[in-house]
């Protein structure tokens, strides 16, 4: 997914405050109180990614929880025969790599900067004493990996329930969020979506092509634009599998 470099890492005293303002803006770390934030931030170090840079790899130790607060993080997996899985992108104020900390296992994915980045580490040990003083932040992460299990269980469901055209439906209906004439700019290439939607750059295509034949969407040099958002949520939101919008197999 990216490539590994080794880890820069520099104190965060000249950018404190905004590192307290962002930590604020984590779930688990809102209840905090401002001492208690602050000395989170003075326990944090602070990391600089370039796009492509790997911060963390699959099944490598966990020594933290690492904190987004520039830029994006990808985090996916990938086949040995080197298919890429992006199971999902993050932006400032989300946190990475939580499930290690407590099962003392690798990480399950690895994360790389889809930009340039900057990362805040918060160390293993100083998060384990944070939880132990302050319940409820052990309370929120357990939510928070809650949600992050449902999300994973529902990508296992399209994996192996979804064709293909459901998968790129359901894609675009979430982030059209159904209005016609909508129209999407991808921030990524055709083979970024499939690994998005656990499949190829060929698949994606003939769906697509499929959808606009059906009268679906209509694909213009700029994007993609949403011509009948009914007929997209019905394909996106449909619970079974079955064939795609033109009557054909959807593989």
């Amino acid at each position: 997914m990216g490539r590994a470099s080794k880890t820069r890492t520099v104190p965060g005293r000249a950018s404190r405050s905004s590192d307290e303002d962002l930590l604020r803006r984590v779930p688990y770390f809102r209840s905090l109180p401002p001492a208690e934030l602050s000395r989170l931030a003075a326990a944090c170090a602070s990391r600089r990614l370039r796009a492509g840079e790997t911060l963390f790899e699959e099944d490598a130790p966990c020594r933290g929880l690492h904190v987004v607060a520039e830029g994006s993080v990808e985090i996916g997996r990938i086949s040995s025969n080197g298919r890429a899985q992006i199971l999902h992108t993050e932006g400032p104020g989300a946190a990475l790599g939580e499930g290690p900390l407590f099962d003392r296992g690798g990480y399950i994915a690895s994360a790389v900067a889809r930009t340039a980045a900057r990362v805040l580490f918060v160390p293993r040990a100083y998060l384990l004493g944070l939880c132990r003083r302050r319940p409820e932040v052990s309370l929120s992460m357990l939510a928070a990996l809650a949600r992050r299990l449902r999300g994973f269980a529902q990508i296992a469901s399209d994996l192996a329930f979804r064709p293909v055209d459901e998968r790129v439906a359901r894609y675009l209906h979430a982030e059209c969020a159904g209005r016609r004439g909508a129209e999407l700019r991808l921030p990524f290439t055709q083979g970024e979506l499939a690994a998005r939607l656990g499949t190829v750059r060929e698949p994606v295509a003939r769906a697509l092509a499929r959808l606009e034949r059906a009268g679906v969407i209509a694909r213009r040099r700029s994007g993609i634009a949403i011509r009948d958002p009914e007929r997209l949520a019905e394909l996106a939101l449909r619970r079974s599998r079955a064939s795609g919008p033109s009557g054909s197999p959807a593989s």
